[in-house]
Order: structure tokens, then C-alpha cells, then sequence
């Protein structure tokens, strides 16, 4: 069967029926989204993308725990809406670029090369490196309910996806994969996520 995004440079599906095709995809065969779905300087769909899971989780977990909506204004509601836009328009884009920062400082440092001095090896660039963390991000969509086992086991599979997309992007070892790609899941899915606080409240 051949992949929705064979040619992400010529025009990727976007619209609700793109994300929800890049979502399923990310989670079922992720390989194939990393090697046909990620191109040089073909950002935006990747960061509507991360946008729209961090929605999801958003939606998910004002849904599920009414009392996290921070009392903004006295109406919940309008509380709830104000959090959620700040999301959308601010948290996401910054996490995303700030997850992909410490990314690129990651891969950079898994490509030295040793031999005959120093060197780095070839790479994927940096806007590759943005995309394989926002889809990557896919399983945080369902994370949204404060539930620590079902956001650390979406934590854990968003943290492979990344191992995945690196490997398959970077076309970097499994050593050079895991210090490229450790930092950025502790960071972006990590605390982004509330995985690590979900890790304490289990072993707690």
C-alpha cells in the first residue's frame, strides 16, 4: 500500500483528514511516515501537527479533571477556553521549537566523529529534526486524562517514535540514536507531558 505522504515536498495532505492520516500513520508504521513524510524545509504540517496533539491532550485532560483548569476569570468555562487557546497559539509552538532546539544540540554532538580528528558525520538538517519530534509527539494526543499509567505508556511510545525517526532521518547508530534522542523525550515529553511527574506518583 503506498503511503499518504510519498511526496511531502510536492503538496503533503493537510486539512482535520491529513492530521488524522499523519497521526494514525506515526502510530502504526512509523518508519514509513519518517522516510516518506520528512523533508527539508517542509515544517508547517509538522508543527500543525504537534499543535493538534497538544489540543487533544489539552481537551483531554480539562475534560477528564475539570479542576486543573486554572481560575483565570470566574467562569470556568471562559477559564477553560482562555487555557486552552494559550496552548494552541503559545505553549505548543514554543515547546515544539524549544524540544527541537535541544534535539539539534543532541544530534549534533551523537555525530561527532573521532577518527582522524574532529569531524561530524552527515546529518539530516534541522528542520528534519523538527518534524520527527512533532510526529513523534502522536501518542501524547491520548495522554490527556491524569491517568499515570496511560501517560507514561504514551510517553514511553512517543519517546520511541523519537529513537525511530532519528535513526531512520539521522540514519544514526542505536548508541549515537539514544544520545540523540534521551534529551529532547525528557524534555518535550517529559515535562512537557507530565510524564516524569507521572512516574513519580506512580513509584511515590
Amino acid at each position: 500500500m503506498t503511503s499518504w505522504i510519498e511526496d511531502p515536498a510536492g503538496g503533503r495532505a493537510r486539512g482535520p483528514r491529513g492530521l488524522a492520516r499523519a497521526w494514525v500513520e506515526a502510530l502504526v508504521r512509523p518508519r514509513r511516515l519518517f522516510a516518506n513524510g520528512v523533508a527539508p524545509g517542509d515544517q508547517a504540517p509538522a508543527l500543525t501537527f504537534a499543535v493538534a496533539v497538544a489540543a487533544a491532550f489539552a481537551l483531554g485532560w480539562m475534560a477528564a479533571d475539570p479542576s486543573a483548569v486554572p481560575g483565570i476569570v470566574a467562569s470556568v468555562p471562559v477559564s477553560a477556553l482562555i487555557a486552552f487557546l494559550v496552548v494552541v497559539a503559545l505553549a505548543a509552538p514554543v515547546g515544539l521549537h524549544l524540544t527541537a532546539a535541544v534535539a539539534t544540540v543532541s544530534v549534533i554532538l551523537a555525530s561527532v566523529e573521532l577518527d582522524d580528528g574532529l569531524s561530524l558525520r552527515d546529518r539530516g538538517g534541522v528542520s528534519e529534526t523538527v518534524q520527527v519530534v512533532a510526529y513523534a509527539s502522536s501518542p501524547m494526543a491520548l495522554a490527556g486524562p491524569p491517568v499515570p499509567a496511560l501517560r507514561i505508556a504514551c510517553g514511553a511510545y512517543a519517546a520511541a517514535l523519537l529513537l525511530i525517526g532519528f535513526r531512520v532521518v539521522h540514519g544514526t547508530s542505536w548508541p549515537r540514536t539514544l544520545v540523540a534522542g534521551v534529551p529532547p523525550a525528557l524534555l518535550g515529553y517529559g515535562v512537557g507531558y507530565r510524564v516524569i511527574a507521572s512516574v513519580r506518583t506512580v513509584l511515590a
